[in-house]
């Protein structure tokens, strides 16, 4: 293992996230055996009084879990000059078999723990936790998945050797490349550009009708996931190229460093923002029904989905800002 301040970090949070969601889980599994709301007994009260145990520490615990991601990013980027080839993080991620998979699973526990809060957020505004049941049994499968997140992390850094050699990003994210990423990179630009907008406007539209009516949440929710999914496609696509000025370079990971004033996380953050808040705006919706959360979940979704709104708004102008402001065309080539 290369040893490094950032790498020792990075596992040992992971151990730690991984350890207390075992612990939350072991006391979710208690909760949903003995849950009674209608009980008095000192045992329910008890496990009343875990819950808001548990509930302020995954808070701070995924907070760690977002901060873990873009430090894991900024970790490879940092150790790519000892591995020959490598020129960004793309390189040092494929040094061996565990490093994009550690990031694939990275990202989906931060998304299932931003839609976790969400749900365990209002589930706190009902005086029965009409969705106790829901969170812990979904925060028992988020338990085994930082598992696997840290089985992977570990295993990517202790297998870690200097002097690899690897691919560069642009290799990896070539046009030419037989895999998914070569796939997505190799999409022509003008079709990627309309999808990409088209959703955008329909996102917008949806969010807009849903803030005016109350209906539709669903639909906004639906559309807003779509539009996370596809915008890291239109990042590697076309995004990425304006800002990079080159026809062919691809990588979503050289847009984290200062030569692009970090402008990767400006687009992450603000595209997380808006996929979390955006999912969790549908989600919920399924329980407005629900007594003891009537009052309060329709002012909770039109906040999630102004911020989703917000979110989208800033990731779309950050993307189009170089093809307005750079002397770069696309298009041309």
């Amino acid at each position: 293992m290369i040893l490094n301040p950032a790498i020792i970090a990075l596992i040992t949070s992971s151990l730690l996230i991984t350890a207390y969601g075992v612990y939350a889980s072991v006391i979710g599994l208690q909760i949903l055996q003995r849950w009674d709301i209608k009980s008095g007994s000192e045992g329910q009260l008890a496990l009343e009084r875990k819950t808001y145990l548990i509930s302020t520490l995954l808070t701070y615990l995924f907070g760690l879990g977002l901060f873990s991601l873009f430090l894991f990013v900024y970790t490879a980027d940092h150790v790519h000059d000892l591995f020959v080839g490598a020129m960004c993080a793309a390189g040092s991620l494929n040094v061996n078999e565990y490093g994009y998979p550690a990031l694939v699973i990275k990202i989906v526990n931060f998304f299932l723990g931003g839609v976790w809060l969400i749900i365990n957020y209002t589930d706190n505004k009902g005086a029965d936790y009409p969705l106790i049941h829901i969170k812990y049994r979904l925060l028992i499968v988020i338990t085994a998945l930082l598992a696997l997140e840290s089985f992977l992390v570990i295993n990517y850094f202790l297998a870690l050797k200097a002097n690899v050699i690897t691919s560069c990003c642009g290799t990896l994210f070539s046009t030419e490349a037989n895999t998914i990423a070569g796939g997505i990179a190799a999409l022509p630009s003008v079709p990627a550009k309309v999808i990409f907008y088209l959703s955008v406007v329909l996102v917008v539209r949806s969010g807009i009708h849903f803030l005016l009516t109350g209906k539709a949440a669903r639909v906004f929710a639906y559309l807003s996931t779509w539009l996370f999914v596809f915008s890291f496609a239109a990042v590697i696509s076309f995004i990425s190229l304006y800002y990079y000025q080159l026809p062919t370079h691809h990588c979503p990971f050289c847009l984290l460093q200062q030569e692009y004033h970090y402008v990767g996380y400006l687009l992450y953050l603000s595209l997380f923002t808006a996929g979390i808040t955006g999912a969790g705006t549908g989600i919920i919706d399924r329980f407005k029904d629900t007594p003891s959360l009537k009052s309060a979940i329709p002012g909770l979704q039109k906040r999630l989905c102004l911020l989703s709104m917000i979110g989208y708004t800033v990731f779309t102008l950050t993307a189009t800002y170089p093809m307005f402001f750079y002397d770069f065309i696309l298009e041309g080539y």
